[in-house]
């Protein structure tokens, strides 16, 4: 390993920064600019597109999933950055990283203006008591209007009831993709160079003392296969070295004993290790096993605990259970209770935003609450790859009692759509028991809305918006609050096309059976009774048999009676396939394939599949 930096860093040359934003507002991409200018890579070093995106499924995405942290050098000063997600679902992470930061940098699209999560990561911000700087990004494109976008984040800013000395927030121009920042739309196209100046002058330094004890919280988790559980946060207060003995306290408040096996910073991509670390580091500490997300480490000369980081509730739960299919153990290598109950209580050591529990009436089912659909099938998306086998039902939202009333969580909703598809979005959402608070058409004839929505009224609409507006439509949402009940939500207007057979699908089956609906399946894939094949073109399910093969005889027939032409089938991906799933419906998840079957098929669906259908 490398080791770091010989001298310690003042507080005084030490900034910690969070960049926070709408998704797709440039985050990753800023600081892969950030990085490049900092000659963090070598010169013939190959430098990859969204650097900070290891994890494979942001890689595959193009989202930020996880918090990630780097440092960087300009000049005498080391600046510390955390890069947070964009997406709603994944806003515990932004509210863990607050703690560790001094300021932000609120990226707003110069062309788009602040959208529903910058209003929430803002608000965050403004509530940690911290002064944002406001970068306006992308200015170099078509269509953007910087100052405009300015004048609505101030705007944003007064809505959320900033303090004057928060109004009075430092502001630059930049383009991450390009390479520049400026602090006048007017200056030159030159360097990163007015955005480092602006952190430094702008960013406050860590606060504390190095004369007192260490004192630290752990604000995020991960894990080296050499020394165990790694913790990460910032230190507070005092000095800390590798060997020195610690206090971990726990969320209960018992103190246990350790020493530091291993003191790590961050250097551009990489962790270095280090000797020695004081006031406003933000390092990673080895030697505490069982360190949970908010756990406080101290010295022992001064055993206090830090007062517990306060997230979120859950929105949303879903039911996860072993995998009773046909096919079951096929493909995946974990496939009991106890290996998928052990598998999600890691992931809630280590993801303190999710809500993992056990039924005490139903000893085969483990219930996941987290903040959106995404935020749940992210988790399970990573446990299929890992080789886990399981079936999980529809999510549902979590319902409050509050003074006797029963309570639902709402989302704001915005909508972007050519002025065509208004309509007919707007008669949707208003079905599904959608309010409209806003609505306004521009000169390229794009009209923007915003929606108070319950949540269960946005389950399952997204595909269907995507091809109401053919592609062209742009929705996002973030929680909003718990309010009353709005009863029965509209249901899926097509039923399913379920499988009345075991066996291999035929060609010919498929061809005869093309206007019943839309298939989920290709000829050769196996499919078993009660599994869910195709959507059906109509209300009300129908049982088909997919596996019939064509009678042979003794006529030859001419060579176009074999050529079967199909419509290609609409692949199921784990998102699609929980918006499209019913509460009697669930999703088969295994390494290499999602299924979507019945709980149970009745005695008359059997019946009616065996006819030719």
């Amino acid at each position: 390993m490398l080791h770091f930096f010989a001298l310690m860093y003042t507080p005084e040359k030490i900034r910690n920064v969070a960049i926070v934003a709408h998704i797709d507002h440039g985050k990753t991409t800023l600081l892969d600019s950030l990085l490049l200018q900092t000659k963090v890579f070598r010169t013939n070093e190959e430098v990859p597109i969204r650097a900070l995106d290891s994890f494979d499924l942001e890689k595959e995405r193009g989202i930020t999933i996880f918090a990630k942290h780097t440092s960087l050098m300009f000049e005498d000063y080391k600046i510390n950055l955390i890069d947070t997600p964009g997406h709603a679902d994944f806003s515990g992470e932004v509210e863990r990283v607050l703690g560790m930061v001094n300021s932000v940098l609120l990226l707003v699209d110069a062309s788009e203006g602040p959208m529903p999560q910058t209003r929430f990561v803002l608000s965050q911000a403004l509530k940690c008591g911290l002064r944002p700087i406001v970068v306006l990004n992308k200015i170099d494109r078509p269509h953007a209007t910087p100052e405009k976008a300015l004048d609505k984040t101030f705007d944003l800013f007064v809505e959320l009831g900033a303090t004057d000395e928060q109004l009075n927030f430092s502001f630059c121009y930049a383009s991450g993709l390009t390479g520049f920042a400026k602090k006048e739309l007017t200056d030159p196209q030159v360097d990163m160079r007015p955005l480092f100046e602006l952190i430094i002058e702008a960013v406050p330094a860590p606060t504390g003392s190095a004369e007192e004890p260490f004192l630290m919280q752990a604000m995020t988790l991960s894990y080296n296969d050499f020394v165990g559980r790694q913790a990460t946060g910032r230190i507070l207060q005092g000095v800390i070295k590798k060997g020195d003995p610690i206090v971990c306290i726990d969320k209960e408040g018992a103190p246990t004993n350790h020493k530091v096996v291993l003191l790590e910073g961050y250097s551009g991509l990489k962790r270095v290790e280090m000797e020695i670390a004081g006031v406003g580091d933000i390092v990673s500490i080895s030697g505490v096993p069982e360190i949970m997300i908010g756990d406080t480490l101290c010295s022992p000369d001064k055993v206090e605990a830090l007062p517990p980081i306060q997230l979120g509730e859950p929105t949303l739960f879903l039911d996860i259970m072993v995998n009773s299919s046909p096919f079951v153990g096929r493909e995946g290598k974990h496939v009991t209770m106890n290996k998928i109950r052990d598998r999600l209580m890691r992931e809630k050591r280590s993801n303190p935003s999710l809500k993992i529990e056990e039924l005490t009436d139903r000893e085969d089912v483990i219930r996941l609450a987290g903040r959106g659909e995404l935020h749940l099938s992210i988790v399970i998306e990573t446990m299929r790859r890992e080789g886990y086998e399981v079936a999980i039902s529809k999510p549902k939202v979590i319902i409050k009692e509050v003074d006797g009333e029963k309570q639902e969580p709402y989302e704001n909703v915005h909508i972007e759509v050519p002025e065509e598809f208004s309509g007919s979005v707007i008669e949707e959402l208003s079905r599904r028991k959608g309010d409209l608070k806003l609505l306004s058409t521009n000169e390229h004839k794009i009209v923007t809305m915003e929606f108070s929505i319950p949540t269960r009224g946005l389950m399952g609409y997204r595909n269907e918006f995507m091809t109401d507006t053919k592609g062209l439509g742009i929705l996002t949402s973030v929680f909003d609050s718990f309010g009353p009940m709005k009863g029965e939500m509209p249901k899926r207007k097509n039923g399913s096309l379920i499988a009345s057979a075991t066996g291999r699908i035929t060609p010919y089956a498929l061809f005869n059976l093309q206007d019943r609906g839309f298939f989920f399946i290709s000829p050769g894939s196996e499919v078993y009774e009660g599994m869910i094949v195709g959507e059906s073109s109509r209300a009300g399910d129908l049982v088909i048999n997919v596996t019939k093969e064509k009678h042979l005889t003794n006529v030859r027939a001419s060579g176009t009676d074999e050529n079967v032409i199909l419509t290609p089938p609409r692949k199921q991906t784990l998102e699609t396939a929980i918006d499209f799933i019913q509460d009697d419906e669930l999703i088969e998840i295994t390494p290499k394939t999602i299924r979507i079957r019945k709980t149970y098929l009745s005695e008359t669906d059997r019946k009616r599949g065996g006819r030719n259908r």
